[in-house]
């Protein structure tokens, strides 16, 4: 039995089993198409023809690559205008196996090929399920390693008694700052009004402010918020 199908404005004549290229189809290889453009219908014994389609008939494949036909090249010249144009085109097809043609009205099984991102999620997940379980302790290690880190950088200055003051008043002080420097244990107006030439160093190396406490006026600005108190 063959049949006549139209797809992408073309005819072809297919029978099972056949491999046919044709304009590119939406799918992944694997996947179950259906041409429902069913024209001719024919046997050993008996030809259909539709006016134009027939009825109840159709043809299902599957798509088993998806590809692009050589390269045409395309070639404009002007005569005596010194013009020329040369461009190259390669057109998407689809590699179609034919697997049944169906009568009566039947419907052909729809398979979808497990797309490639859930097929690597599923290696990737069975390879964290196999790898040995080390991660957690080298983040249990980092966070051990934290509060070391915090508590020497504390032990830049000691902390005045009482309540902090609001360093967000200082200009460029804005919230993330003001944990750092609380962290450092600067915590009051009066300690960074009293900051001398190598506590000012000690600040710009630790937190990298490349000269910003004397580019700002900290120690003035400081001093007038120490005294307003």
């Amino acid at each position: 039995m063959f049949a006549v199908i139209k797809t992408g404005g073309k005819q072809y004549r297919v029978a099972t089993d056949d491999v046919i290229r044709i304009e590119r189809l939406i799918g992944e290889a694997g996947d179950t198409v259906t041409f429902d453009e069913v024209l001719m219908l024919g046997g050993d014994n008996d030809v259909q023809i539709g006016a134009p389609l027939l009825e109840g008939v159709s043809v299902a494949g599957e798509i088993v690559e998806q590809a692009r036909n050589n390269k045409i090249i395309i070639f404009k010249k002007r005569r005596r205008q010194n013009s020329r144009r040369k461009n190259g085109h390669r057109q998407h097809v689809s590699l179609i196996r034919i697997t049944e043609i169906l009568t009566g009205g039947k419907k052909a099984a729809v398979k979808k090929a497990k797309p490639a991102a859930k097929k690597a999620d599923a290696e990737v997940e069975a390879k964290e399920a196999d790898a040995p379980k080390t991660a957690p302790k080298k983040a249990a290690a980092k966070k051990a390693a934290a509060p070391k880190a915090d508590t020497d950088a504390a032990a830049m200055f000691t902390a005045p008694t009482g309540d902090a003051d609001d360093l967000k008043k200082i200009s460029g002080v804005g919230p993330v700052l003001e944990k750092k420097l609380n962290a450092l244990g600067i915590t009051s107006f009066d300690q960074i009004a009293a900051f001398t030439a190598e506590d000012i160093a000690k600040v710009d190396e630790e937190l990298n402010f490349k000269g910003r406490i004397e580019r700002d006026g900290w120690l003035d600005q400081a001093k007038e918020f120490a005294a307003a108190k």
